[in-house]
């Protein structure tokens, strides 16, 4: 048998890509599976968006390669994207690119500034692939804890007492996913200022900006931060577009430049059509964002139900697709998911995926309909 990569010998299969395949298997078996524990949107996006992709499908180039860049257009609508929404200026022709999604972006901006033996800051809880992406390209993964007791923002003072000699990335994440917590501009200034003293790439994946948040924010807006941040944008949470695979990355010119030697060499464009959905759904108004914000609303309001019944706690002062619950003291987090699947058929995330400090912790998803939910509450409701 040929033998893995030395480099797979930290990482593992994702979890919810095994946890799937499992819960697969009990529907085959007949079990009615309530699945509350995966982002991927249930919604349509904007009809102007299909709309475009459908009338691309008859124009001259569109089954052609496509430039490593996007096209002008896409550019043009991100630009006054961030223009409008962010209060951000951004130059469509250097500091814009278009990527296959934001997560692609990860692996990008990873193999395009990490050498063997870099450190990288990493979330703790946090999204897992930076953790996976880093141990891919050799680096090494040096986790900074968050807590509810700092509201799930980093501790900065804690941090300064590590040793950063050999760290060359920071990973935030605002509004944060697991738990939903937003950072305010001033403290995206602290990180920045934080980033500059150590002379760290701080990258933002910023992709719930306009999900049950009131006050979106793009790292970008601090002053001075295109010395030293970059932020991931994508169109997956905000316009339910999850499948179509797309995203940018914004920055200098510079940086760009060097992700673009990456990127240039793993793909050859993306197809037209989405580049052309993309600019659509770039372009929808603000009437749009707030009629997906009340359904969200009135989902939330049905997992808060839920987390009380589960005799969880929880903060209402949280953006983003998911609902973020303090366990029962005691309560062992995969134990509690585990029986919730098998006794009751519902598939909710236990917040260890996201890291140690998600012990305790559990994660429900808002891409559920409200009728789910609601049976979801009946099942916890009755008595096997």
């Amino acid at each position: 048998m040929i033998a893995k990569a030395h480099r797979l010998a930290h990482v593992k299969e994702y979890y919810f890509s095994t946890k799937l395949r499992e819960v697969a298997s009990l529907q085959k078996e007949g079990k009615p599976i309530i699945n509350i524990a995966i982002g991927s949107p249930d919604l349509q996006p904007p009809e102007a968006v299909v709309t475009a992709l459908k009338e691309s499908l008859h124009l001259a180039n569109v089954h052609q390669y496509q430039s490593y860049q996007g096209i002008p257009e896409f550019r043009a609508a991100v630009s006054q994207f961030y223009k409008k929404k962010y209060q951000v200026i951004l130059n469509p022709d250097t500091e814009i690119l278009p990527l296959m999604g934001s997560k692609e972006g990860i692996m990008h901006i990873s193999m395009a500034f990490l050498n063997e033996g870099d450190q990288v800051l990493i979330p703790n809880p946090g999204y897992p692939t930076y953790t996976s992406v880093t141990k891919l390209v050799g680096a090494e993964p040096v986790f900074y804890n968050l807590s509810e007791a700092s509201q799930w923002l980093p501790d900065l003072d804690a941090l300064e007492k590590t040793p950063l000699s050999k760290v060359k990335m920071m990973w935030i994440n605002y509004p944060h996913m697991p738990t939903g917590a937003v950072a305010d501009l001033d403290y995206l200034a602290q990180l920045v200022s934080f980033a500059k003293k150590h002379q760290i790439l701080l990258v933002n994946d910023n992709p719930y900006s306009f999900i049950l948040n009131k006050s979106p924010l793009s790292i970008l807006a601090v002053k001075g931060a295109t010395h030293v941040a970059l932020e991931l944008n994508s169109l997956s949470k905000t316009f339910h577009m999850a499948g179509w695979r797309v995203g940018m990355l914004v920055g200098a010119p510079e940086l760009i430049k060097t992700v673009l030697q990456v990127k240039s060499n793993m793909d050859s464009g993306m197809f037209l059509g989405v580049q052309k959905g993309a600019v659509a759904a770039l372009q929808t108004p603000n009437s749009w964002f707030q009629e997906q914000n009340k359904t969200y609303e009135k989902r939330r309001e049905l997992v808060w139900e839920i987390f009380d019944v589960l005799q969880c706690t929880y903060s209402k002062n949280t953006a983003g697709l998911f609902v973020w619950g303090k366990l029962p003291k005691g309560a062992d987090a995969i134990e509690f998911t585990n029986h919730l699947l098998y006794q009751k058929n519902i598939f909710i995330s236990p917040g260890t995926v996201f890291g140690s400090q998600g012990e305790g912790y559990i994660r429900a998803s808002l891409c559920v309909s409200v009728s789910k939910l609601k049976e979801v509450l009946h099942r916890l409701q009755t008595k096997i």
